[in-house]
Order: structure tokens, then C-alpha cells, then sequence
């Protein structure tokens, strides 16, 4: 049932979070992470992807809880019902590494949400401060990332003490009757405001 369960909730949200993701590459141009991060470096390091992109933003971080199986989409183990999954067939190493991986999961999402939508490394009004390529420049922007991504993290725990289950029928309807068109109306909305932009007031979003 686990695995049926989550070969369904994969399939169903991994589109909507593919979707979610061509906003950014639409404002920015590219696929490369690092100039995508440079692109937000503007109005002194506020210049980020959430401003222009809020629907987007939204849309893949459900789409994201829903892919590493975080409350309220732990549909695959939900203890109540499956007794967990791998937690009753695996032990010692086996079940530490399961464990540690839906962990490394949330801190992927969580560094991806971080460099797509809230301007990566780049901290408002550093570069001003410090100047670009100092050492205090370079340490600031590290712990402005490591900030923002444990933000993401406690977003993960607030959801996990807030909000109950969904049930599988309601999960499969959320991912393509809401969340989808929610995509799909994200990516019509950021070309129409970049067109109309760049057409009529001679701006490049």
C-alpha cells in the first residue's frame, strides 16, 4: 500500500513542482543555479524571485513537502494506517539510513527553495557594507544561505505539530485539480507580465 500510495503522490506532484520552477528560469534566463542567484543580486540584494514569482513560491513548496513526504502529505507511512513502512521492516543501519535520507531530502528542497526564490547567498545590503569578494562578505553570505534554509526546516516542523493528514483520495485531487492549474496560471501570469514589460514600458523583469 506504501509503495502504491507513493508512486502515485510522486508522479501526481512532481509535475506541478517542474512546472513551479519555469517562472524563475523565464526571469532569469538560464538553468544555471549560480547566475539564477546572481540575477537576484539587484536593489542592493533584494531583487529576489519571490517578489516577481509569489505563486510559483507557493506552489512548489507544497509540491515539495508533498515529495519528501512531510505532514500533511506522509500518506506512504502514515503510522496510523501503513504502521509506518520501513519502520516495522527495518532496523539498525538500514532503517538510520531510510531515516537520514528523508532528512537530506527536506534539506535539499529547503537549499533549492532557498536559491530559486529568496536570493540564494545574496543578504540585503551586504555587498554595500562589506564589498564584494571580502572575507566578511563571503562569511555573511554563508550564514545569510544556512539562515534562510533553517527557515525552510522550521516551516517542515511547524506543518508537522499543525496540520493533520489528508486522506489519499484528497491528496491525488489537491495535486491535479488545484495545485496544477496553480502551476500552469503561475507560468501564464510571469510571461504575460514580462511581455507586457518589456513591450509597452521598455523594462526587463
Amino acid at each position: 500500500m506504501g509503495g502504491l500510495r507513493s508512486s502515485a503522490q510522486m508522479i501526481s506532484y512532481e509535475l506541478a513542482l517542474g512546472l513551479s520552477l519555469i517562472g524563475v528560469i523565464l526571469l532569469a534566463g538560464t538553468l544555471d543555479l549560480a547566475q539564477i542567484v546572481e540575477h537576484q543580486s539587484g536593489w542592493y540584494g533584494l531583487r529576489w524571485n519571490i517578489l516577481f514569482n509569489p505563486l510559483g513560491f507557493v506552489v512548489y513548496m507544497i509540491a515539495a513537502i508533498a515529495e519528501t513526504n512531510r505532514v500533511p502529505f506522509d500518506l506512504p507511512e502514515a503510522e496510523t494506517e501503513l504502521v509506518a513502512g520501513f519502520h516495522t521492516e527495518y532496523s539498525a543501519m538500514k532503517f538510520a539510513l531510510f531515516f537520514l535520507a528523508e532528512y537530506i531530502n527536506m534539506f535539499t528542497v529547503s537549499m533549492l527553495a532557498t536559491t530559486l526564490f529568496l536570493g540564494g547567498w545574496n543578504v540585503p545590503f551586504a555587498e554595500a557594507i562589506f564589498g564584494r569578494g571580502t572575507f566578511l562578505f563571503g562569511l555573511v553570505s554563508a550564514i545569510g544561505f544556512l539562515a534562510k534554509v533553517i527557515f525552510f526546516l522550521f516551516i517542515y516542523i511547524w506543518l508537522r505539530g499543525t496540520l493533520p493528514r489528508f486522506r489519499f483520495d484528497q491528496l491525488m485531487d489537491f495535486g491535479w485539480k488545484v495545485l496544477l492549474p496553480m502551476a500552469l496560471l503561475s507560468i501564464f501570469i510571469t510571461a504575460t507580465a514580462m511581455y507586457v514589460a518589456a513591450q509597452y514600458f521598455g523594462v526587463l523583469i
